[in-house]
């Protein structure tokens, strides 16, 4: 239903970097973070505008393709069942990077409530995700999640509400940080006043564009009961997430604001910024409260991890095994070849993951950009024109992929890798589409 259907999405988009990446962004660089802010919200509701409805109806119209991979075979017909393999190899490679930040995230928290060295507390976390995720399967989380979702909602609310209120109101906040650095007010200024700049900007807004490649989210599109339930999914969808974003920005602000005032509790801030809820959590609140609030984070891991982890899962067993090798597989060993499946995908993540100096953001913004430009273009192109083939599938999710690695490693001109990605694969897909069109179309 509705509230499931937004509620789900939602807290399985925003992971454990909406409670510590964001608000850390916040603290660390001033108001030009809210150029992300704009490109999270402005993509969110064009991707519940313009994906959720099509996708829903496409994926029943195909005899209900259970996965992404499973929906662009039926949708281009492709009997080589490339681009089943092609897009599940996608997916397991860049949810890697996305695991392994909720595996740092809860590094992160267990490390600051513990006292436990970081690859210790990350291991512990760890083991925590996997036994949840093991338990459950996709209702399962996705009933979870709405119970999470909430819990975030109302502890970002009440760190920022109180915050704000004990340092005595948005006024004082804006203008103690106007009498500390003006150019954390200022939106063009980045890290240390330094100018932005319209790439930087660019780079900022265009996360909106990784929205309609996401398969974790995508997954919550296409389990709708119907697609009447849509458009009240999207309205709820979108309130839950303005006023999260609107509140981990302001708990991002309010933190600069108190740490001016008590230096001498700002070192595990200044050391990581994204530890500035976990300390402020700590600081504000009575220690009941504290933990309570605190459990949002390792709520905004679970919802995401959990998902990602069984969407590997489902891309390992219904795309490589009963797709490729086992096709007369019964249900009970595909549940086992399952958890096989997240055991291996989490070992990888953690590999990534045991580095002391891994930011959560910056391995979100990675897998991030991969999915946006590998099957963002793929699927708006496959829901919106009928002319496109098979081939230009392939050209486009092959293209996006490569651009990203590439663009990441060289780092040209400071740009986000996604925007080439998602420009030079939706050319891909154009061209590779003409070309091999029948010549009447």
């Amino acid at each position: 239903g509705s509230w499931m259907t937004a509620l789900s999405a939602q807290a399985t988009d925003m992971s454990g970097w909406l409670l510590m990446g964001l608000p850390g962004l916040a603290y660390a660089s001033g108001f030009d973070s809210v150029w992300l802010l704009l490109g999270l919200a402005v993509g969110t509701w064009l991707n519940w505008r313009w994906v959720a409805a099509p996708l829903r109806e496409a994926t029943e119209r195909l005899g209900d393709a259970l996965t992404l991979p499973d929906y662009f075979e039926r949708r281009f017909e492709d009997g080589s069942r490339l681009l089943r393999v092609l897009a599940a190899t996608f997916i397991l490679v860049f949810f890697v990077f996305y695991t392994s930040s909720g595996f740092v995230a809860a590094g992160r928290l267990f490390e600051a409530l513990f006292g436990l060295p970081y690859v210790e507390a990350m291991l512990w976390g760890t083991a925590a995700m996997l036994a949840y995720t093991f338990l459950g399967g996709f209702l399962a989380v996705s009933w979870s999640d709405v119970l999470q979702g909430s819990l975030m909602f109302v502890a970002l609310v009440m760190v920022a509400a109180l915050g704000l209120a004990l340092v005595g109101g948005p006024g004082e906040t804006v203008a103690r940080l106007q009498a500390l650095d003006a150019s954390l007010l200022d939106p063009f200024a980045a890290d240390g006043g330094q100018t932005l700049g319209a790439v930087g900007i660019l780079s900022l807004v265009a996360w909106g564009l990784g929205y309609a490649g996401q398969p974790h989210i995508l997954a919550r599109f296409m389990a709708a009961d119907s697609v009447k339930s849509i458009p009240s999914a999207r309205r709820i969808g979108m309130i839950w997430m303005v006023l999260c974003l609107l509140g981990a920005m302001a708990v991002g602000f309010f933190g600069i604001a108190y740490f001016q005032q008590h230096p001498n509790q700002a070192t595990p801030v200044t050391a990581n910024s994204e530890r500035v809820f976990i300390v402020l959590s700590g600081l504000l609140f009575n220690p009941w409260i504290a933990g309570v609030l605190l459990s949002a984070i390792l709520a905004a891991i679970m919802s995401t991890l959990s998902c990602q982890l069984l969407v590997c899962s489902s891309a390992l067993t219904e795309d490589f095994y009963k797709g490729m090798m086992r096709p007369q597989a019964g249900q009970q060993e595909l549940v086992w070849v399952g958890r096989i499946a997240v055991l291996l995908v989490a070992l990888a993540a953690i590999a990534l993951a045991r580095n002391p100096e891994s930011r959560v953001l910056g391995l979100v913004s990675y897998a991030w950009a991969g999915f946006g430009a590998a099957f963002g273009p793929v699927v708006l192109f496959s829901l919106g024109w009928k002319k496109m083939t098979r081939a230009g599938a392939l050209a486009g999710m092959v293209t996006g992929a490569v651009t990203v690695v590439v663009w990441k490693q060289f780092a040209w001109f400071g740009l986000y890798e996604i925007i080439p990605g998602f420009i030079l694969a939706s050319a891909a897909i154009v061209l590779a589409s003409r070309i091999g069109a029948p010549a009447s179309g």
